[in-house]
């Protein structure tokens, strides 16, 4: 094993005889640690059971968060880690838990577990836990998932004798908590994955709560594709002495993953969309939307294609959702139209095409979205669409990945290559619509007599010889504009204006009913025409 020294680096030393936890040193508080390990699995000092279930997935070198955390964590210490999405978090903290169940002897007290896992999404926590059970097949640790959208009887039986792993999103949670169906006094290890997100839905009070319950001895890892220096702050408070990981630019996506941008008006982008994904190279694709309504009325118009498709968002019943990611992996359906419940932790191999049908509000989210491609080391392609109200929200994107995205047509065909980001206006410049002539507010000229009345009570200054022109020595008052005798006499200026036919108003005083009456010209109730 060999690493670099540099600037706030520290070299290790080559301990072939020494399993992990021995060779990894202390390091100094608030050091961030970019060291390239260049090992195997088998040099990581994990149990045997767990490098059996390894091998039979097929993977013999870890990724650099692996081999960066897995030491960490089989060492105790707490981690902060940061890496990009489709890199391998989820085995880089579920391999140091299985180790330590399979080394350890004990066993958790009832209703209570070892190590508590906390996700933000119910997919990504369903997604937990199939990769613990996976890399546990030889150990065969208990594992209980305790989510929202199904019934919580089973997740209450389940946690009853205590269990190995308890994997949960915090809302439910809590409220086994509240109940006294879970309690966490035998907690060991805590992990908060994708812990930026978590804090961004505004998680952090139920974290504080959660954490609050367990052990002040217990070790805590957070692992997130970014990590914002707010969200940094914050998780900073719930470790101690944390190894602080960073293996790659926070939200960059990673190199095998093609993207590019096509600008377009809104009501083309169903259209557009069925064209793209109908080239041959699509084997399968995710459409990401921002609303779920959205996500429906394009599955919809896909399914009208003949294109097989399902959308999978927050109004669905937690069945459905998992009813239509199981189609998607087993390719019954080769189309998942989703909102960006799905844009974080979703590991489904194969993925070809993400398209980002409407951009994300938040720029970070584009890179999670675009991630469910090009995983494990596989090429991907990412195309998103752009109207005009969405060039500030693309620019945004842009500016956080550091290089303007390549422009295509609707063939695909690239216009204008990537390039470094700057800020000057992106894509084509809008149509400028010409201003119709007139209005309300319009001023005319006077006109000569016989040509109609004023329509405006500002006409235009005239110069000397043009009052001459007309043989009048001023503007002629307009017959519109002209007070009625009857108005003038009555001083009454709230009656309506005659427009149709006659008036329903019965004047106050003087005239006789039915008569219309108009207001002073200025009046304070003038009506514009």
């Amino acid at each position: 094993m060999r690493g670099h020294q540099a600037a706030g680096l520290r070299k290790l030393p080559i301990l072939k005889n020494r399993n992990a936890r021995d060779r990894f040193l202390p390091f100094q508080r608030g050091v961030t640690v970019k060291v390239e390990f260049l090992t195997q699995f088998t040099d990581l000092g994990l149990a045997e059971p767990i490098l059996k279930a390894i091998q039979s997935e097929g993977y013999t070198d870890p990724t650099p968060i692996q081999s960066e955390a897995i030491p960490a964590l089989m060492a105790g210490r707490d981690v902060l880690g940061t890496a990009q999405t489709g890199t391998g978090k989820t085995a880089a903290f579920t391999l140091p838990i299985l180790d330590a169940i399979a080394k350890s002897k004990g066993r958790a007290q009832g209703k209570s577990c070892t190590a508590l896992i906390l996700a933000p999404t119910r997919e990504l926590a369903l997604q937990i836990a199939e990769s613990v059970k996976t890399y546990g097949r030889v150990t065969r640790p208990s594992v209980v998932v305790v989510m929202g959208g199904v019934k919580p009887g089973n997740q209450i039986r389940t946690m009853k004798p205590g269990v190995d792993v308890l994997i949960a999103t915090p809302g439910r949670l809590l409220d086994h908590m509240q109940t006294g169906a879970i309690n966490l006094g035998s907690v060991k290890t805590v992990i908060l994955d994708e812990a930026d997100q978590m804090m961004d839905l505004g998680f952090l009070p139920a974290i504080r709560r959660i954490l609050a319950a367990t052990p002040s001895a217990r070790q805590t890892a957070l692992f997130s594709a970014t990590m914002p220096k707010p969200i940094r702050a914050l998780a900073h408070d719930f470790l101690t002495n944390p190894v602080q990981i960073s293996v790659a630019a926070v939200a960059r996506p990673i190199e095998q993953i093609t993207q590019s941008v096509q600008f377009l008006d809104r009501p083309q982008k169903l259209e557009r969309l069925v064209r793209v994904l109908s080239v041959p190279e699509m084997t399968s694709g995710i459409v990401f939307t921002r609303t779920k309504r959205g996500a429906d009325r394009v599955a919809q118009r896909l399914v009208k294609a003949n294109l097989a498709a399902d959308a999978i968002h927050g109004n669905k019943s937690q069945n459905q959702r998992q009813r239509a990611l199981d189609a998607f992996k087993k390719g019954k359906v080769n189309i998942l139209v989703a909102t960006d419940i799905a844009a974080r932790g979703i590991d489904i191999d194969g993925v070809s095409h993400v398209v980002n049908f409407e951009l994300p509000n938040v720029p970070e989210s584009y890179v999670h979205r675009i991630g469910r491609t090009a995983r494990a080391g596989n090429t991907g392609i990412a195309v998103a669409f752009c109207d005009d109200e969405e060039k500030p929200l693309l620019k945004d994107i842009e500016r956080l990945i550091g290089y303007r995205l390549a422009v295509t047509n609707e063939d695909g065909v690239e216009q204008h290559p990537s390039k470094p980001f700057t800020e000057e206006p992106r894509g084509p410049a809008p149509v400028k619509k010409s201003r119709p002539r007139g209005g309300r507010n319009r001023s005319f000229a006077p006109r000569a007599e016989g040509q109609g009345g004023e329509r405006s009570q500002s006409p235009r200054p005239q110069s000397q010889g043009q009052g001459k022109a007309h043989g009048q020595g001023k503007p002629q008052q307009s017959q519109r504009s002209a007070k009625p005798a009857h108005a003038a006499s009555s001083g009454n200026d709230n009656a309506a204006p005659q427009r149709f036919g006659k008036s329903k108003f019965k004047p106050s005083q003087g005239g006789k009913p039915g008569q219309p009456r108009r207001p002073h010209s200025g009046g304070p109730n003038r009506r514009s025409a």
